[in-house]
């Protein structure tokens, strides 16, 4: 990514664009209906991601058949708790988000066209050989890292190749879809996690650049089209209250998996403090409190607050350390103590 002198983002030459899905033609351009900031884009012109961009004659072309990263990890360290315990997860990363987050970890890649900071380092994918590798494997492919949504035309291609090879993509999103990209990508996203990270309407424009409804919006909308869903909330001190989010996802459904993650201070928020311990028990206990059954938390309240617990029997039916399965004795879908259904895709 170079600037000109009056600020304007040029695009490396290295930058490769595909011609992408979701286009609408307008008079004044082509409307973008990925997500709901609904740019409408004149040729050569870039949306509020950076990485989707109008074309000569109408049309969209995007940046995000390509990757940043290729490598494996287990799908609890994105985290999914309730899909397919102890699979392994090829994990792909196209530049670019449609939020600003102060706080983003992976803004060298995700901020792409916005942040001198995030140079192009992307490669084409080749999403037969991607399959072909998880296959291998056994396990799933992944986007994460940044924002999938954005990649629509890849995650098509990944789920074609990976329906004739058994293999699943899976998604670590932020949720802010429309509806018709969630009714064209669903079909094609076996499990999606997704962030919810205040429900203030003003907090959420202040930390993401962008309104809060669409992505409880787009939770709703992935369940019904038949996508298992979870929900990660990083409780940032000052910003996030547990109590209004648990109960929102609760009047959704109370089988939705919720993870609760202690914030870490980067980006443009390194000197905040991170979230104290008794602040995630505190959000745990909200959580049962709403009716979820199932609240996680990944290291800092230890092992209990990571594992899977019958919600009948109270049995402890998964084990898990730090990112990697220990025991699942979930038979079938259900307590091996109790019968008991557990929602999930295990």
């Amino acid at each position: 990514m170079l600037r000109n002198h009056a600020g304007a983002v040029r695009y490396s030459e290295m930058v490769q664009w595909v011609r992408g899905v979701l286009a609408e033609f307008t008079p004044h351009g082509t409307r973008c209906h990925v997500c709901p900031h609904g740019c409408v884009l004149s040729a050569g012109q870039v949306g509020v991601c950076k990485v989707r961009r109008g074309v000569a004659g109408g049309g969209l072309e995007t940046a995000t058949f390509t990757s940043s990263v290729t490598h494996v990890d287990a799908v609890e360290r994105k985290p999914f708790f309730h899909y397919r315990p102890g699979t392994q997860a090829v994990t792909l990363a196209a530049p670019g988000c449609s939020f600003r987050c102060d706080y983003c970890i992976n803004f060298r890649i995700s901020q792409y066209g916005r942040d001198d900071q995030a140079g192009w380092d992307a490669s084409p994918v080749d999403a037969a050989d991607v399959v072909r590798r998880a296959a291998r494997l056994g396990g799933a492919v992944a986007l994460s890292y940044t924002e999938p949504s954005l990649a629509p035309e890849l995650t098509l291609a990944l789920a074609r190749h990976g329906r004739e090879a058994g293999v699943d993509v899976i998604w670590k999103s932020n949720g802010f879809l429309t509806a018709e990209a969630v009714a064209l990508c669903a079909p094609a996203v076996a499990a999606v996690n997704i962030d919810v990270k205040t429900m203030d309407e003003r907090a959420h424009r202040t930390l993401t650049g962008a309104p809060m409804r669409p992505v409880l919006d787009a939770i709703r909308a992935f369940r019904e089209h038949g996508t298992w869903v979870e929900v990660c909330t990083p409780l940032i001190p000052g910003v996030t209250d547990p109590e209004p989010i648990a109960a929102a996802l609760a009047r959704i459904s109370p089988d939705i998996p919720w993870h609760l993650l202690r914030f870490t201070p980067a980006y443009r928020m390194r000197d905040q403090d991170p979230t104290a311990p008794r602040a995630l028990a505190a959000a745990v206990e909200a959580g049962l409190a709403a009716g979820l059954r199932y609240v996680y938390v990944e290291r800092a309240l230890g092992a209990a607050g990571r594992n899977t617990r019958c919600p009948s029997c109270h049995a402890t039916v998964v084990r898990r350390g730090v990112w990697t399965l220990l025991e699942n004795r979930i038979q079938a879908g259900r307590c091996p103590g109790c019968g008991e259904r557990l929602e999930g895709r295990w």
